[in-house]
């Protein structure tokens, strides 16, 4: 058993970074590639089929975490919890974990215990990252709509908490919410305005 682990929610100034683990079923579902090149509809419709007949867990590390950790310590930290889930949910460790990208938690994370392989730009060569690259974007997605519901001056639903022009003008106007990362320039910078 092999697992993909891939996260999203680096780049934002607001909301938590969220890694998902993926070990796929077979036959494996069709069509799967790095998250970013799929449609909504199409990301929508695998990750329910991904959910429904792979092994699957998340990770989500908040706001606070982050602007403690850093967002690398903090991907380190998302990408340990899903794998922890999913190792609880299987009832087993997987043989090797492939994590998009070309640094992995090992020697980084004290609770990582498993083999580890860094694939650059995996999340459009192995399914099974393929398939984590999914899961992720598709929950983070979710809750930055969430968010907006409380924060609708920032356009989360939108923009995802990336910084856009819209974002930014929502930034410099209404300051700081407290789902913004204080630790990232753009947001410091409004928070000493």
């Amino acid at each position: 058993m092999i697992a993909g682990v891939d996260e999203a929610g680096r780049g934002p100034l607001a909301g938590p970074v969220v890694a998902a683990a993926v070990i796929l079923c077979k036959p494996r579902p069709a069509g799967l590639d790095d998250s970013k090149k799929l449609s909504a509809a199409r990301r929508a419709e695998l990750e329910a089929t991904i959910k429904r007949r792979c092994h699957w867990a998340i990770g989500v590390v908040d706001v606070a975490e982050i602007d403690q950790l850093n967002i690398f310590g903090a991907t380190m930290l998302a990408m340990t919890l899903a794998v922890e889930a999913l190792c609880a949910r299987i009832g087993c460790d997987p043989l090797e974990v492939l994590i998009d990208g070309n640094l992995t938690p090992h020697g980084r994370r004290p609770e990582w215990r498993w083999s580890a392989r860094p694939i650059v730009g995996g999340d459009a060569l192995e399914p099974c990252i393929s398939a984590a690259s999914i899961i992720a974007k598709e929950h983070r997605d979710a809750l930055m709509r969430e968010a907006a519901l409380a924060h609708p001056q920032y356009g989360w639903e939108r923009n995802k908490g990336y910084g856009t022009p819209d974002h930014l003008a929502a930034l410099r106007a209404h300051g700081p919410s407290p789902l913004h990362r204080r630790s990232f320039t753009p947001v410091a910078q409004m928070a000493l305005a």
